[in-house]
C-alpha cells in the first residue's frame, strides 16, 4: 500500500486482507499487536492545508523494512527466505533429479562382459568382469550409478530386469519369501541384488525409467558403446 511515496509491506497488506501492526508508528493512533481489518482502516479525517472541510485520506506511513515472524527458523534476519514453513504433509519443491543411463554388455553367456554408465553431457563411467552375464552387469552398472551420485537421481536402462524389479515391486515379495522367487527357487544374483536394493530402499530419493535398447536414444546407445568396449577391451574407464 502506497501513500505519499511511503510502503506498509508485509504478509496480509493487501485489500480487503487483515493487517497486523509489527512497529509503533508516529501518529497511526494504532497500537503494536493491534490487527486491523482492512487497509481501508488506515484511514481517518483529517484536514489538509486548502480543502474544504475534512477528508478521508492515507495516513502517511515511514517506510517499512521486511517483516520477520518470529521464531521462524526459515527468515533471516534481513528479512530473506520463507515467512513460514508449510504445514505438515504439503510437499515442498525439491531440484531435478539428476539423470544417468545405464548399460550392461556381455559377449557369451557367461564370457567375458562391461557396464557402463553416463551422464547426458557429463561424467561416464565403464567396468568389466572377464566371466560374467549381461545381467550381472545390468546390476553392476545401476549399482554404480547409484553409487556415485548422492541426491534425487533417476536412472534410465534398456534392462526391464532391473526397472521391473523397483516398478513392480519384485524385491518386496524376494524379502516377504526370503529371497525366493515365484517358482520356489532361489532368486538369481542375490549377491548383486541385495545391496542394490538396500541401497536404493535406504535413500529413497532414487528412480527408475525404462528406455527401449537400440532405438536411437542418444545416451543409452553411449551407455551401450561404454559396456560393448569395456567388455571388449576388458579395462575400465571414466571421465
Amino acid at each position: 500500500w502506497e501513500s505519499n511515496n511511503a510502503w506498509l509491506t508485509g504478509d496480509g497488506a493487501s485489500e480487503g486482507g487483515d493487517v497486523v501492526v509489527m512497529s509503533q508508528v508516529v501518529d497511526l493512533g494504532v497500537q503494536v499487536g493491534e490487527v486491523l481489518p482492512t487497509l481501508s482502516s488506515l484511514t481517518r479525517p483529517v484536514d489538509w492545508p486548502g480543502r474544504a472541510g475534512p477528508a478521508f485520506d492515507p495516513i502517511p506511513v515511514p517506510p517499512v523494512g521486511p517483516v520477520m515472524a518470529v521464531g521462524s527458523p526459515t527468515m533471516s534476519p534481513n528479512g530473506v527466505g520463507r515467512l513460514f514453513d508449510p504445514p505438515d504433509g504439503v510437499a515442498t519443491p525439491t531440484r531435478d533429479p539428476m539423470v544417468v543411463f545405464t548399460d550392461g554388455a556381455c559377449s557369451g553367456n557367461p564370457g567375458p562382459g562391461g557396464w557402463a554408465w553416463v551422464v547426458p553431457d557429463g561424467p561416464f563411467a565403464a567396468g568389466c568382469d572377464a566371466r560374467t552375464t549381461n545381467q550381472r552387469m545390468e546390476l553392476t552398472a545401476t549399482m554404480e550409478a547409484v553409487r556415485a551420485f548422492d541426491g534425487p537421481l533417476l536412472v534410465v536402462s534398456d534392462s526391464t530386469y532391473v526397472v521391473h524389479c523397483f516398478r513392480d515391486a519384485w524385491w518386496e515379495k524376494w524379502l516377504r519369501t526370503g529371497w525366493f522367487n515365484a517358482k520356489r527357487e532361489p532368486v538369481a544374483n542375490r549377491d548383486l541384488w541385495e545391496p542394490l536394493i538396500e541401497a536404493v530402499r535406504s535413500r529413497g530419493d532414487v528412480g527408475f525409467r525404462w528406455v527401449k535398447g537400440h532405438s536411437g536414444d542418444r545416451w543409452n546407445d553411449e551407455a551401450d558403446r561404454l559396456a560393448v568396449q569395456a567388455a571388449e577391451r576388458q579395462e575400465p574407464r571414466s571421465g
